[in-house]
């Protein structure tokens, strides 16, 4: 187990609770952040609370570990986008070959604002689910963008952080197998019924992976890999 805390970013989706379980795992206190920047799907905020409570029952050792959640208003990044994320447009590929669901610089921001909350509250780790091998492409999901990121917050900060991007490298259906690794049959549960991955914000349609509309980008990435998932346990 690591010694050191770690700050996990933590949007109420599959991907960042599977990244927060995989840190409960490892680090004694396990603190997470979350933001605010006008998107669409903002259910997926809403969906925060009741997991981090629900994460407590799953494991005694989670409960300990799950330390002060921290929501930023980044009300400005989605005043200053133009995507299907932050407004109501339909979601299409854009002209530059990236859906338009992308948002620029929003990562990059997002692993900023965590570092500065982790050098007041003395965290050297920081976790986020970006994945480079099912994903949508977006270049600030890439690891050498995080590993970018990684030093340009020790450089500016003259610290020593850690960021951890444990889905990196990984489908999927892997994502799905390392939750019932971390939690069991419990904790995919959760998943499904409590968290929030869909860009559409669809919390009406239910489905054998959880709620969403089925059609967006994200919705079809975690039913392709439940669906995967399931097959490889036949």
């Amino acid at each position: 187990m690591a010694t050191g805390g770690a700050m996990v970013v933590f949007s109420g989706g599959q991907d960042s609770t599977v990244c927060l379980a995989w840190a409960l795992e490892r680090f004694p206190i396990v603190e997470t952040i979350g933001f605010d920047y006008r998107q669409r799907h903002s259910v997926e905020m809403e969906c925060r609370p009741s997991l981090l409570s629900d994460m407590r029952d799953i494991s005694p050792k989670w409960g300990e570990r799950i330390g002060k959640d921290h929501v930023l208003d980044l009300g400005l990044l989605g005043e200053i986008s133009e995507t299907a994320l932050t407004g109501e447009v339909e979601i299409e590929m854009s002209s530059k070959g990236l859906p338009n669901t992308f948002v620029p610089g929003r990562n990059i921001l997002f692993l900023t604002f965590a570092g500065a909350v982790a050098y007041r509250r003395g965290l050297d780790s920081i976790v986020i689910g970006v994945c480079e091998t099912d994903y949508s492409g977006y270049p600030d999901c890439r690891d050498d963008t995080i590993k970018a990121v990684q030093v340009a917050l020790n450089l500016g900060m003259e610290a020593r952080f850690a960021l951890h991007s444990p889905l990196m490298w990984i489908t999927k259906a892997q994502t799905w197998q390392m939750a019932e690794d971390l939690g069991g049959e419990q904790f995919i549960d959760l998943i499904k019924h409590k968290t929030h991955t869909c860009y559409l914000g669809d919390r009406d349609s239910w489905n054998d992976w959880g709620y969403g509309c089925g059609s967006c980008s994200a919705c079809e990435l975690r039913a392709k890999g439940y669906e995967e998932y399931l097959y490889s346990h036949l």
